[in-house]
C-alpha cells in the first residue's frame, strides 16, 4: 500500500507575485472586480495544478484567500463590525475590514503565532454569528470540477478561531466557542454530503500553554462535530510546536492528528515515547520544515520516519511539511544569481513538496539515501568558519553588556542636551517610496543610472523631506530611507554572510511581500552602511536627525537563518556588526539613533517555559548593539503590532531611552500594558494606523494621547505614527502628520494650562 502524503497549505502570491499585482491593480482602480476574480482563479488553479503534478495525495483547498484566511473566516460567519456594514458589496466590506475606510478604522492586525505573517483579528461582539457562505465547499467543488482534484478543505478550527479573535460583550470564551459549533457542524455536513473524504481543521492553539479546563470544552466541541458528520475524516492539524495535553488531544473523535516534528520535535517525540499513538488514527507527520528554506537532510528525515513507524503502521502514516508553505517562497529554479552551493542547498515550496513525495517513495520501496553534497560544501566553507568573527564574539561576550549610566540620570543629561518640549513629535523612519523612487532604484540596479546620479537623486529626496519636516515643525527628523528597500534587506546586502534571492518573496500582510535574507555564513561588518545619508540630512537642519538601524533580533527573525548553529549565536554576530555601525553614526555626529526591534515579540517561543532563555539572549543582543554609546546619545527602538502586557520587564531591560509602540489599530488597548506595570522610560505613542489609507482626525489622535496620559507621565511621552510611512502617498503623509502635530500641540496646551492653574491654586 502506498504511503500517503499531504500538504497543509500553499503560497498564495504566485511565483511572480501575480496575486499582489492583481490586488493592488484593483485597489488602484486599474482593473474591475470581474478581472480581479478571473486573475485570482487563474492563480488559485495554477497553485493546485502544481501540487497535483508534484504527486501530493491530499491537496489543500480553501487555503487561498484574497487577503487573509482569518478575515475569510470572519466574513463567512458574518462577523462584520457595524462600522463596516455600510461599506458596500461583499468585496468592499471585506477590504474595508482589512484596510479601513475614511470613516472606519481597520480591524486590528497582529502576528500569526511566532511568524512574520500578520492576520486580521476578528471582532466578536454581541451579534449572533451566522453561516453566510460555505467557502470550503466552494473551493472543493472548483478544484474537482476544474482539475479533477479530490481536495482537502482547510478550515481554521473553532477553538483557534475564537482564541485568536477579540471578544466583546458579556459572553465567556466557552460560550463564544459553542456559538460557532452549529455553524462548523453545518459546514462539515455539507462537505460530507458532497462526498469529501478528508477535512483539515487547523488548531495550532493546541500547542500553546492552554488551560487544562479548556480540554473539556474542546472534547465536547469535537464530539459534536463528529456526530454532525460521522462519515467525514477529520484531521486535527497542529503546527509550530509540540501539543499540550497530548493524551486528551489524541483521544478526540477525529480520524487524523497532525503533528509538527520540526519545530515541535522535542515535545511531540517525548509525547510519543510516553503515551504512544492510537492505532485507530492516522498520524500526519510534519517532517519537512515549512518555515525555513534549507533543503532537508534526507538521511536524517528517513531516520525520523523509521522512528515514527515504531508508533504507527505505514498504512496510517502521512508525510507532509511541518506547517503551511505560506511562509516560504515558491520556486528555487527562478534564482539565477545565487552562488551554486547556496542555491543547491535550498528548498522552496515546490522543492519541499518534491521532497515529501520522494521520502515516501524511499520509505516504501527502499533505495539510496543520497547526502546533499551542496550542504556538505557549505558546512566546510570558510564563510561559516571565520576566525575573526569568532574572536570578536568571544571578546564581546566575555562580560555582560550594559549601559554605563542608569536611565534616570541619562534622561536628565539628554533633556539638558536636546531641550525637547513636552510631548515631542517624530516619525518612525521611512517616508513614501513613490514610483519615482522605485524607478530610480531599478534604473540604478540595472545600470541605467550612474552611481553619482543615483546619489544625487537620493540627496534631492532627503532635502525635500527635511524641508517638509521643517514646515510640519516636528521635533526629531529622519532622513526618509529613500535609499532602502526592505528594512532587513538593506542591511543584509551590506553585511558579509548574507545572500539574497531574486524572487524569494513571501507574504507579510495583505499584498505586502518581503524577500527574507538568507543568512548562510558568519555575519560580519564590512563598512558603514547608513552614515552617508543620515550625516547629509544632519547638515540640512538644526533639529536632531535620527540614525535608523534595524535591530539584530529583527534581522534574525525576518531572515531565513542557517540551521547548523544556535540562533542566538547568529544574533550575537549580527549585533556585533551593528555595534560598529552605531559607533560610526556617533562619530559622524548623530546623537539620536533608533534601533528597531519590531520582531522581538514575534520570536517569543510559544511555550512560556522557553521565554526566559529567548528573552535573555534577545535583550543581550540589543545591548551588545547599543550599550557603548555616550550618555547623551539617545537610543530609540520601535515595536509594532505586538502584545506587550507580559513582557514589559524585558522591554525595560533593553534600556532604550525611548520605545515607540502601536496603539492605533488596536484602538489604544496596548496602553493597558502600562496600567498595571510601572515603566519609567520614554514611550513613543503610535497614534495613527499607517497601513490604512484613512487619515485620522486631530480629535481622534488627541483622544489617543490623552488616554495614554491617564497612565503615563507627559514627561515620558512622545507622539509619532505607529510605523514607517513608506507605503503611503506624500499627500496622505503630510495631511496625517499635520493632524498629528496639531493634536500634540492641542494636548500640550491643555496640559500646560492645567499645570499652570494647579500652580496658581497652590500659591
Amino acid at each position: 500500500m502506498k504511503i500517503m502524503n499531504s500538504n497543509l497549505g500553499y503560497p498564495r502570491i504566485g511565483a511572480e507575485r501575480e496575486w499582489k499585482k492583481a490586488l493592488e491593480a484593483y485597489w488602484e482602480g486599474r482593473i474591475n472586480l470581474n478581472v480581479l476574480h478571473a486573475e485570482m482563479k487563474r492563480i488559485r488553479l495554477s497553485n493546485l495544478k502544481m501540487q497535483q503534478n508534484s504527486g501530493i495525495d491530499l491537496i489543500p483547498v480553501s487555503d487561498f484567500t484574497y487577503y487573509d484566511h482569518m478575515l475569510d473566516m470572519a466574513q463567512m460567519f458574518d462577523i462584520v463590525p457595524s462600522r463596516f456594514r455600510a461599506a458596500g458589496k461583499e468585496e468592499e466590506i471585506y477590504f474595508a475590514m482589512a484596510r479601513g475606510t475614511e470613516e472606519a478604522v481597520a480591524c486590528e492586525m497582529t502576528k500569526w503565532f511566532n511568524t512574520n505573517y500578520h492576520y486580521i483579528v476578528p471582532e466578536l461582539s454581541d451579534t449572533v454569528p451566522t453561516l453566510v457562505r460555505n467557502r470550503p465547499l466552494e473551493a472543493y467543488r472548483e478544484a474537482k470540477t476544474e482539475l479533477g482534484i479530490e481536495g482537502k478543505p482547510v478550515i481554521v478550527g473553532p477553538y483557534t478561531f475564537v482564541k485568536l479573535s477579540k471578544h466583546y460583550g458579556n459572553r465567556s470564551f466557552a460560550d463564544w466557542v459553542r456559538q460557532f459549533v452549529p455553524l462548523y457542524a453545518r459546514i462539515l455536513q455539507e462537505l460530507e454530503a458532497e462526498g469529501v473524504r478528508w477535512v483539515q481543521l487547523d488548531e495550532p492553539c493546541l500547542v500553546m500553554d492552554i488551560p487544562a479546563e479548556d480540554m473539556e470544552l474542546i472534547t465536547d466541541v469535537y464530539e459534536q462535530l463528529h456526530q454532525a458528520a460521522p462519515q467525514l475524516h477529520l484531521l486535527l492539524q497542529t503546527y509550530f510546536e509540540g501539543i499540550e495535553h497530548y493524551e486528551q488531544v489524541v483521544s478526540l473523535p477525529v480520524q487524523g492528528i497532525g503533528l509538527d516534528f520540526v519545530h515541535g520535535y522535542e515535545t511531540n517525540r517525548a509525547n510519543l515515547t510516553r503515551w504512544s499513538f492510537p492505532q485507530d488514527k492516522w498520524l500526519f507527520a510534519g517532517i519537512i520544515d515549512g518555515r525555513n528554506v534549507w533543503a532537508a537532510d534526507q538521511e536524517q528525515k528517513c531516520n525520523l520516519l523509521s522512528e515514527l513507524l515504531q508508533y504507527v503502521t505505514s498504512s496510517r502514516l502521512s508525510i507532509q511539511p511541518s506547517c503551511s508553505l505560506l511562509h516560504v517562497p515558491v520556486r528555487v529554479s527562478q534564482e539565477e544569481t545565487l552562488d551554486p552551493v547556496i542555491k543547491e542547498s535550498l528548498a522552496f515550496a515546490e522543492e519541499k513538496l518534491s521532497k515529501v513525495v520522494k521520502l515516501g517513495e524511499i520509505l516504501q520501496k527502499g533505495g539510496q539515501i543520497a547526502p546533499l553534497e551542496a550542504r556538505r560544501q557549505l558546512a566546510k566553507s570558510p564563510l561559516r568558519n571565520r576566525a575573526d568573527v569568532q574572536q570578536d564574539m568571544a571578546q564581546l561576550l566575555s562580560r555582560e553588556p550594559m549601559r554605563s549610566t542608569p536611565f534616570v540620570k541619562r534622561a536628565v543629561l539628554q533633556q539638558e542636551y536636546f531641550g525637547f518640549q513636552l510631548l515631542p513629535t517624530t516619525t518612525i523612519g521611512s517616508f513614501p517610496q513613490s514610483s519615482e523612487v522605485r524607478q530610480a532604484r531599478r534604473d540604478w540596479r540595472q545600470g541605467k543610472l550612474t552611481e553619482e546620479a543615483y546619489r544625487t537623486f537620493i540627496r534631492r529626496k532627503i532635502e525635500e523631506w527635511i524641508g517638509i519636516q521643517e514646515q510640519l515643525q516636528l521635533d526629531v527628523f529622519v532622513h526618509g530611507e529613500f535609499e532602502r528597500t526592505d528594512m532587513v534587506e538593506f542591511f543584509g546586502e551590506k553585511l558579509d554572510g548574507i545572500a539574497f534571492t531574486q524572487n524569494g518573496w513571501v507574504q507579510s500582510y495583505g499584498s505586502r511581500c518581503v524577500k527574507p535574507p538568507l543568512i548562510y555564513g558568519d555575519v560580519a561588518f564590512v563598512k558603514p552602511m547608513t552614515v552617508e545619508e543620515v550625516a547629509f540630512a544632519n547638515t540640512l537642519t538644526d533639529k536632531p536627525v535620527k540614525g535608523m538601524l534595524t535591530g539584530p533580533v529583527t534581522i534574525l527573525n525576518w531572515s531565513f537563518v542557517r540551521d547548523d548553529i544556535p540562533r542566538e549565536q547568529v544574533c550575537y554576530q549580527i549585533a556585533a556588526a551593528l555595534r560598529r555601525e552605531v559607533t560610526a553614526l556617533e562619530e559622524a555626529g548623530i546623537d539620536v539613533i533608533q534601533v528597531d526591534e519590531p520582531a522581538l515579540r514575534e520570536g517569543l517561543p510559544l511555550k512560556r517555559k522557553r521565554w526566559t532563555a529567548y528573552l535573555d539572549w534577545a535583550v543581550r543582543s540589543f545591548l551588545l548593539t547599543i550599550s557603548h554609546v555616550k550618555d547623551t546619545t539617545q537610543i530609540h527602538t520601535h515595536m509594532c503590532y505586538s502584545e506587550f502586557h507580559d513582557m514589559i520587564d524585558a522591554i525595560s531591560q533593553l534600556d532604550a531611552d525611548v520605545i515607540s509602540i502601536e496603539t492605533s489599530r488596536s484602538h489604544g488597548e496596548l496602553i493597558q500594558a502600562f496600567e498595571d506595570r510601572i515603566y519609567d522610560k520614554g514611550i513613543g505613542l503610535g497614534v495613527y494606523d499607517i497601513h490604512s489609507p484613512r487619515i485620522p482626525t486631530v480629535t481622534e489622535m488627541a483622544h489617543m494621547i490623552e488616554r495614554a496620559l491617564r497612565v503615563l507621565s507627559p514627561r515620558q511621552l512622545w507622539v509619532n505614527p505607529d510605523c514607517g510611512l513608506k507605503t503611503r502617498s506624500k499627500e496622505e503623509v503630510v495631511a496625517a502628520l499635520e493632524s498629528m502635530v496639531e493634536a500634540a500641540c492641542l494636548v500640550r496646551g491643555r496640559f500646560l494650562k492645567h499645570e499652570s492653574l494647579v500652580e496658581e491654586r497652590s500659591e
